[in-house]
């Protein structure tokens, strides 16, 4: 569902081109909250963009759990998550806010100009 409302938002901001890999890294970053700080976890996703670059945030209650990019070896069956979206990504990041943390990326789109590009566009899910 969070995928498909994803794709549904980029696409009315005119920004289909990179819907597959913004739904990836929406996956990554929730996937990484339900792991490693746990299911029933508030969290809160934020999309924006600017015209020539998709943020996407992922915001949770716990600041000590932070996302470690790791090298999983062959046989590894976890560990490749934080790998693919440093891959597709352009930049990502983490932000402390006291009993909080943002874990954000950032991807680059194509150039655009109104009135077909949605400048400061933004949505909570």
């Amino acid at each position: 569902m969070l995928r498909r409302r994803v794709r549904l938002h980029l696409g009315q901001w005119g920004l289909s081109e990179v819907a597959d890999e913004v739904q990836l890294c929406v996956s990554e970053l929730v996937a990484n909250v339900i792991t490693h700080v746990g299911e029933r976890t508030p969290t809160a996703l934020r999309l924006t963009t600017n015209g020539t670059h998709v943020r996407i945030e992922v915001s949770d209650s716990d600041p000590r759990a932070l996302p470690t990019l790791l090298a999983p070896t062959d046989g590894a069956e976890s560990g490749r998550g934080m790998a693919l979206l440093d891959a597709v990504a352009d930049r990502w990041g983490v932000i402390l806010r006291g009993d909080t943390k943002v874990t954000w990326c950032e991807l680059a789109t194509q150039t655009c100009a109104p009135p077909g590009c949605a400048r400061g566009a933004q949505t909570a899910m």
